[in-house]
């Protein structure tokens, strides 16, 4: 249900080539499929899988106005204008939804292809060397041990060398027998313990764990600029990071006031602020659903739904269809190409031959009981 689902949708125009013309109406995104609606008619001109498109840019039509194109397998082009808000706005979002499908697949393809038949002998020859390689670093590690044991003597030589120096020099400087001193004798002072002494002046070492991070489409406030970036959940805060990487705010925990979920791939982040204008973010991403759960744990007061909650919940058990799918013994391979059509199950194909298999037992006994 989550693939009927409408993430956005633009006013906009598209170029009929039968017509030559440019007919106005709004395109819709769903998190598998781009289509367009005819304003005069409500008649779908285009409605095409994301999975079948080539290429998404940014053109201009006649060099004067700016426009999306996009590219099927079938090397049939469609072009978009009078975009609104904007054009980049339109495809920052579009770009998102199918680079993030594609890479899906990219990892669903990579778990289905069948091993080489060389696979066993490659790992064979792979762990030999391994081996070997275990066995020089190990008399590596071994040496520079001793190593360090030997400079560690001289350390605590030297140190107990500079304590009796001091001693004498306290001695030198306020010999006990002389009548004038204020004290008559000074004691060198107490030396710490370097345990001690560290972990007095140290700070709390180590960042903050986290806990989920997903790639999005940021923008800030009422803005309707739009950035690729990705969202953040860490133990005790939020951070939105925009292009290249750069932190473009961090929320702490007790600073967020309400998050605000749009649809099941939308949602608004919010702090109030006393004085000057509040700091809030729009966060569109394809991998939502599985962040908007962790979000409704740690500020579940703070959560508001606008939108139908049936929707979210579907959108949610589909997201997590995906990687339990991937988990299974048996590999999953679709046998048609129609569409609503369920997947076959087949049994997965062995990784190793038996005979190798015997092998690399037999050497990993040799090598524990080593």
């Amino acid at each position: 249900m989550s693939g009927d689902v409408c993430v956005h949708s633009w006013s906009c125009s598209y170029y009929l080539a039968l017509k030559k013309r440019w007919i106005p109406g709004s395109l819709s995104l769903t998190p598998h499929s781009l289509k367009f609606t005819a304003a005069s008619t409500g008649e779908v001109l285009v409605g095409l899988p994301l999975a079948s498109i080539v290429e998404v840019r940014k053109e201009a039509s006649h060099f004067i106005f700016s426009a999306i194109t996009v590219l099927e397998r079938s090397c049939l082009k469609h072009w978009f204008g009078s975009l609104r808000p904007s054009r980049d706005v339109v495809f920052n979002v579009i770009e998102h939804f199918w680079r993030d499908l594609l890479l899906s697949q990219h990892v669903k393809a990579t778990e289905v292809a069948p091993p080489a038949p060389t696979r066993g002998r490659e790992l064979m020859g792979l762990m030999t060397s391994t081996q070997r390689h275990l066995e020089d670093a190990a008399k590596v590690l071994h040496h520079q041990g001793e190593q360090l044991d030997s400079v560690m003597k001289g350390l605590e030589k030297m140190e107990s060398d500079l304590d009796v120096a001091g001693r004498l020099l306290t001695e030198l400087e306020s010999p006990s027998w002389w009548p004038f001193s204020s004290k008559l004798w000074k004691t060198p002072e107490e030396v710490k313990p370097r345990g001690a002494v560290s972990g007095a002046s140290g700070e709390p070492c180590g960042k903050d764990e986290v806990v989920i991070q997903v790639p999005a489409v940021i923008s800030r406030g009422a803005e309707s600029r739009t950035q690729p970036g990705r969202l953040t959940v860490l133990v005790s805060a939020l951070e939105i990071h925009g292009a290249s990487a750069m932190l473009l705010h961090r929320f702490q925990r007790a600073e967020v006031d309400s998050v605000k979920v749009h649809s099941p791939y939308e949602v608004s982040i919010c702090q109030r602020c006393t004085g000057k204008p509040d700091v809030a973010f729009r966060v569109l991403s394809a991998r939502m659903p599985e962040l908007i759960p962790v979000l409704e744990v740690r500020f579940s007061e703070k959560v508001e739904q606008l939108r139908d909650p049936t929707l979210l919940s579907s959108s949610r058990a589909a997201s997590l269809a995906r990687p339990a799918a991937s988990g299974l013994m048996g590999c999953v391979v679709p046998t048609g190409g129609q569409e609503g059509r369920w997947p076959q199950p087949q049994k997965a194909q062995p990784l190793l031959p038996e005979d190798d298999a015997q092998k690399l037992t037999q050497v990993f006994t040799r090598s524990s009981l080593q």
